[in-house]
């Protein structure tokens, strides 16, 4: 048996909260990725199963790898619609936010969110949450906000009601945010809740591929050039990172999704504790950065500590104001700081 969330009073008042309310919205952080988008999609299949049709929302574009998910055409995208998602927010009565602890990682929509008068549920699985909602499920323990949701619905009994339209956003949310279930998905509970989704009919294989398996010609070359001519390694201190300059998005026709899983590829070197993605962004003076560790290196630490940003242990992102070259700098102060942990 899976182990429950929820006490009695917290589980029956998420029920009637989902039952009751009229105008809901699903909202995410920015820069979409599949657990966000899976939990999201997989709690409008469980609402539109009590006859709701809840508001799908994200704050900005999401990879074109994901774009195949079941009811992935219903998602609004607030950047281009933010008139009509202002609107709906000032009406809803309740807001579920699902994948991010903070306002703030929902960028342009964070005002709006904040100053809806609905009463909102937080489901997540980042650390220190810092929303005020009338009930939080935060479990920074579990491989996902995917699996948090699966597990609040199979405590609800609802499961057994959902099919592939719930089944297959919640089984891409656990394993993108796993690499696959190559990481943080020792928990054996992990595999039982698969065998679940898999009672739904699901193709585990093709989401795979349709994930990990789909991208560009250029996407392809773009790694090649990553791994040849940008990656430096430091292997006294057992790390690595690498740049993408605005000039290397336009030469291998950069698109949204197409930088996925590229900060893991490093990793590979024996020995290696931590890898660090510098992107640069294709407008903005900003560079958007990536961390990835193993075992017990605190890749969040470095994050929060040097890169503006945070995360779980072994995967963190953060962002930084100015050139490639200053962030290059920062990563050099990062390592040089944190260089008895990675030794």
């Amino acid at each position: 048996m899976l182990r429950e969330l929820l006490s009695a009073e917290e589980a029956q008042r998420l029920l009637q909260l989902m039952q009751t309310t009229e105008t809901v919205v699903l909202c995410c952080h920015q820069n979409p990725d599949g657990d966000a988008l899976g939990s999201m999609l997989g709690m409008a299949d469980v609402l539109r199963q009590m006859g709701k049709e809840p508001l799908v929302v994200v704050p900005d574009q999401y990879p074109d790898y994901l774009q195949w998910l079941p009811n992935s055409e219903k998602i609004v995208r607030y950047d281009k619609r933010r008139d009509y998602v202002d609107t709906v927010l000032r009406i809803a009565d309740l807001v579920i936010c699902l994948d991010f602890n903070s306002f703030a990682r929902t960028a342009d929509m964070a005002d709006a969110l904040a100053a809806s008068p609905a009463r909102k549920v937080l489901i997540d699985h980042h650390p220190e949450p810092a929303i005020e909602a009338e009930l939080s499920v935060s479990h920074p323990e579990m491989s996902s906000t995917c699996e948090v949701l699966f597990r609040i619905v199979w405590q609800l009994g609802l499961f057994p009601s959902l099919g592939r339209h719930f089944a297959v956003p919640v089984y891409c949310g656990m394993m993108t945010d796993t690499g696959g279930f190559t990481y943080n998905s020792s928990d054996p509970d992990i595999f039982y809740i698969i065998s679940q989704l898999l009672t739904k009919h699901i193709d585990k294989d093709k989401i795979y591929r349709n994930v990990f398996h789909n991208y560009s010609e250029h996407r392809l070359r773009l790694v090649g050039h990553v791994l040849c001519n940008r990656l430096v390694v430091d292997a006294e201190r057992h790390a690595a990172y690498f740049t993408l300059t605005r000039d290397d998005l336009k030469r291998f026709r950069f698109v949204k999704g197409d930088a996925e899983g590229l900060v893991n590829m490093p990793l590979q070197i024996k020995g290696l504790k931590l890898s660090i993605s510098l992107r640069q962004d294709t407008e903005r003076d900003m560079v958007w950065v990536s961390l990835r560790s193993v075992d017990d290196f605190p890749c969040n630490e470095v994050a929060a500590r040097f890169f503006n940003g945070g995360g779980h242990l072994n995967a963190s992102g953060g962002r930084l104001e100015g050139t490639v070259d200053e962030a290059v700098a920062t990563v050099r102060k990062a390592l040089a700081a944190f260089e008895d942990k990675l030794k």
